[in-house]
Parts: structure tokens; sequence; C-alpha cells
């Protein structure tokens, strides 16, 4: 073998392994390199809609028309009671009206008492009184409430009395039995819709945070 030949193999064989060396050094991640740029994400902890001074209030034009009496009415009580919260005192309504409208069908409305004013209570306790009297007996099964939402609102500034009267429509099945155990009105297997109007009063910055029903009307 002559001496070019032999010349020729060894840069070959030197060539091919700087390549293999190049091609390992650069295939690893060691080393200094540019950090990859982050990844773009939302601030965490903020709502898409944010309240801001001077700007609309969600929780009231969510929930009543924007820029009515009613509307004007909520927002003075919030600068009263800035813990004040809409939807918060609709879903309390809401579950306030399932718990009296039941208490009052089954004629037990002693654990009702602290959440009616005391007119209501005297006249619901006269319907339940004239009930026993007659020996009648009411069985009554509530569904669903299909629909709430906010009526009127009252405000007094010198007294910071609130009122809130909300419209209820609720559906349940009820039944009168006599003496007797026979049904003489409603339907075990029939629902009936009722209609409400409740108005509920408090105290706006006071200590005590229940809201009192103090009137009714269908």
């Amino acid at each position: 073998m002559n001496s070019p030949l032999i010349q020729l193999i060894v840069l070959a064989g030197i060539a091919i392994f700087l390549i293999l060396r190049l091609k390992s050094v650069l295939g690893t991640r060691e080393g200094f390199e540019k950090p990859p740029l982050p990844t773009p994400q939302s601030k965490s902890g903020r709502r898409d809609f944010e309240v801001i001074e001077g700007g609309p209030d969600l929780d009231i034009d969510d929930n009543v028309e924007p820029d009515s009496d009613d509307a004007r009415e909520l927002a003075a009580m919030k600068r009263i009671e800035p813990a004040f919260s809409v939807t918060e005192f609709i879903q309390g309504a809401r579950g306030a009206y399932e718990m009296i409208v039941m208490s009052f069908e089954r004629g037990d409305i002693v654990d009702i008492r602290p959440f009616l004013a005391d007119d209501v209570y005297d006249a619901f306790s006269d319907v339940v009184a004239h009930r026993e009297e007659q020996g009648l007996k009411i069985e009554a099964e509530f569904i669903g409430v299909r629909e709430t939402r906010v009526q009127d609102v009252r405000f007094d500034k010198d007294t910071n009395r609130a009122e809130i009267t909300m419209r209820f429509v609720g559906e349940l099945t009820s039944v009168v039995r006599d003496r007797g155990g026979d049904i003489i009105e409603g339907s075990a297997t029939t629902a009936k819709r009722q209609k409400d109007s409740w108005t509920f009063a408090r105290t706006m910055g006071s200590d005590d945070p229940n809201w009192i029903l103090v009137a009714t009307d269908a």
C-alpha cells in the first residue's frame, strides 16, 4: 500500500471521529444556552370583569335594570354596607322562600319565627290555628322555584332600612285532608304553580345579618 493511500485513510478516519464528536456535543443540552421564553399566562386571581371606581357594578346590573331606580337604591345600600351582595341575597331569599312555604304548609311555623315580622307571624298563626280547628291536614311536597327576581327595592337613607321585594314562582304538590283522611282539595300527583311577592327588610350596616319577611302578597 503506497503512502498517499495511507494518508487518505488516516485523514478519513480523523474526519469521521471529529464528526461523531461534534454531533455528540451538539446533541446535548449542557453548558450555556439561551433559556426558553416563558409561556404567556393570564394573571391569576383576577376576574374577566372587574369593577373599577366609577364603573358598572355587575352584581347590581346582572340582577336589576342598569341605571334604574332599583339599581340606584341597591348602590346606596352598598355604600352603607360594601360587603352586601345582591346575588347572595337573592340566593338566600330563594332558600328562605322554600323553607317558609313548607313550614307554613305543614303548620309548623315555630322554627321560622325569627325570620318573620310580628304581623306576618300572627297572620300565619291564625291560618294554621283555623286549619287545626277544622281538623284539616295539609300534605305538601316542594318541587322547585321556577322564577326568582327582584321586583322592587326601597332604601331609607335616614334610617338605613332596606326593603327588597322578590317575585317567586314556585311549584309544589299539595293536598288537604279532612279528619277522616279523605282528600277534599288538591292533588298528590299534579303539581300546582304558586306565585308570590314577598318583601324582606333589614337595617344595612347593622350587626344582625338576617333579613326579615315583612310582607306577603300573591
